[in-house]
């Protein structure tokens, strides 16, 4: 197979996996309760980040589709970014949901 349709499917893949935990339900409104049982905390951030959540679905993946450690370093975030890509293409124009952070004890370092 060639390399770019290995990228396009891999993108392809995070995108829908990582779109399916985010924000969709699934059948019998499994994922939703997922979502809700992760409560607050680290886990459920994760699972309502689309950015965050597409990281960690492209990290096996690239493993699985690419030969080399070189290559699997390069695959990982572009498979992220592709899907990410897609996000906003289908998104209907809506701006991803902004990450909301807690006040930083560096006033530099995040804007309050």
């Amino acid at each position: 197979m060639t390399p770019f349709y290995l990228l396009a499917v891999g993108i392809l893949v995070t995108w829908r996996i990582t779109h399916l935990i985010v924000t969709e339900n699934g059948p019998f409104n499994v994922l939703n309760k997922l979502r809700s049982a992760a409560g607050n905390g680290a886990l459920g951030e994760l699972l309502s980040c689309f950015y965050c959540l597409s990281l960690w679905i492209s990290a096996p993946l690239a493993v699985i589709l690419a030969s080399s450690w070189k290559h699997r370093v390069i695959l990982w975030p572009a498979l992220s970014a592709g899907a990410i890509l897609l996000e906003r293409l289908t998104s209907s124009g809506e701006p991803a949901a902004p990450i909301i952070l807690e006040e930083a004890e560096n006033p530099r370092v995040l804007r309050s």
